[in-house]
């Protein structure tokens, strides 16, 4: 956390560069160590003075803060305050109001009340915001039945505002964007989606033939192959609004009363089952079985049942690809993961012509994952 002198000249952004406090009243000057632009401030009533801002925990693209704000009549509330950079960061930050009012929608008693977004009057480059209620939250495991039966009753109860599969507005996961326009076909969703992520790896993380072949194959026959079978003899699968980026670490519990909330969300609206697998992660905590477990004894597996473990697999390459962008080389051993799961599923479902299949990966070429990412050692 910078120092209260240093706040005073300059405040960090999602770059590394610095937002200098302007002539013209555009900075604020707070007591603490985070200095607000006067934007954000005009998201209040008239009246409304900030009474301190601090930095809170600022991840690999975001720079958070807590602000402590006195309303006309004299009341006093506490604000979340995140801010990214750029171009990307106002689709980041946007995508996150919007995915969060969504779901407050919904659960009211499942996520902080989303406030405003906007973009700070100075910058270079342009600075954006989110606001929203703050909670005083412990960062434990969430506990299995609260969290489960919460976020099944969330599936259930959601219903997409098209009928189709998607979302109105594009969200991110960390700082990678997400291919959710709209579509009636969950098939076809899904492999765009996919698609989408895989080829952001190939040109983030450089291109890889094995990994790009069974990516082929798998979008052409193992998607429709495992998904069209969850709307054949007469089945049908409804569009329920995830969080989707739901790992321990966008989970939080009220020492007040337990109730556990999630944040931090990347919505769209999707097949229930792709939720989970993201705790199929060796890499967090949540990946302890008991969390599926648990969730599935409120929200059964689809039809056919006998497939849930294939299909689990399937959503799961999704949250590992995206992991490997996000994370470059600090995620080879996920990537790495992805390509093992689709090759498994490939010669489940449409096995290689003989003398076509690229080569499976060597144990002396197996990656491990570093201990800042893998977030079960923490």
């Amino acid at each position: 956390m910078a120092s209260s002198e240093s706040a005073k000249t300059s405040t960090r952004n999602t770059t590394g560069k610095t937002l200098s406090p302007s002539s013209n009243g555009n900075v604020l000057d707070v007591p603490n160590s985070f200095i607000v632009d006067s934007n954000v401030l005009g998201k209040f009533p008239g009246g409304t003075k900030i009474i301190s801002a601090h930095e809170t925990v600022a991840s690999a693209w975001t720079t958070t803060a807590q602000l402590q704000v006195q309303i006309d009549d004299g009341s006093e509330e506490t604000y979340f305050l995140k801010l990214a950079s750029g171009d990307h960061g106002r689709i980041m930050i946007e995508g996150e109001f919007n995915s969060m009012s969504e779901l407050y929608a919904c659960a009211p008693d499942f996520v902080p009340e989303p406030h405003s977004w906007g973009r700070y009057a100075k910058g270079n480059p342009d600075t954006y915001f989110f606001l929203s209620q703050f909670l005083k939250m412990d960062h434990t495991m969430p506990d299995p039945e609260y969290l489960c039966s919460k976020l099944a009753r969330l599936h259930h109860d959601s219903n997409s505002p098209t009928g189709k599969f998607g979302f109105h507005s594009t969200t991110c996961q960390g700082r990678t964007s997400q291919c959710v326009g709209w579509e009636e076909n969950w098939t076809v969703f899904f492999a765009k989606l996919l698609q989408h992520v895989i080829d952001l790896d190939l040109e983030v993380n450089g291109y890889w033939e094995p990994l790009d072949k069974v990516k082929k194959r798998l979008i052409k026959h193992v998607i429709p192959r495992l998904l069209d079978a969850l709307i054949s003899d007469g089945r049908s699968i409804k569009p329920s609004l995830l969080h989707s980026d739901l790992w321990e670490g966008n989970t939080g519990t009220l020492a007040t009363n337990g109730r556990v909330y999630i944040f931090d969300a990347a919505s769209f609206y999707a097949h229930n089952e792709m939720e989970v697998a993201n705790w199929r992660g060796y890499y967090n905590k949540i990946s302890d079985e008991v969390y599926t477990k648990t969730y599935l004894s409120y929200f059964p597996p689809s039809e056919p049942k006998a497939e849930w473990e294939d299909r689990n697999r399937l959503y799961s390459v999704y949250y590992n690809v995206i992991y490997s962008v996000n994370h470059e080389s600090q995620g080879t051993a996920v990537r790495q993961l992805a390509f093992s799961d689709m090759y498994y599923l490939v010669n489940k479902f449409a096995p290689f012509p003989e003398g076509e299949a690229p080569p499976h990966l060597q144990e002396s070429e197996i990656a491990s994952l570093s201990a800042e990412r893998d977030h079960t050692l923490a």
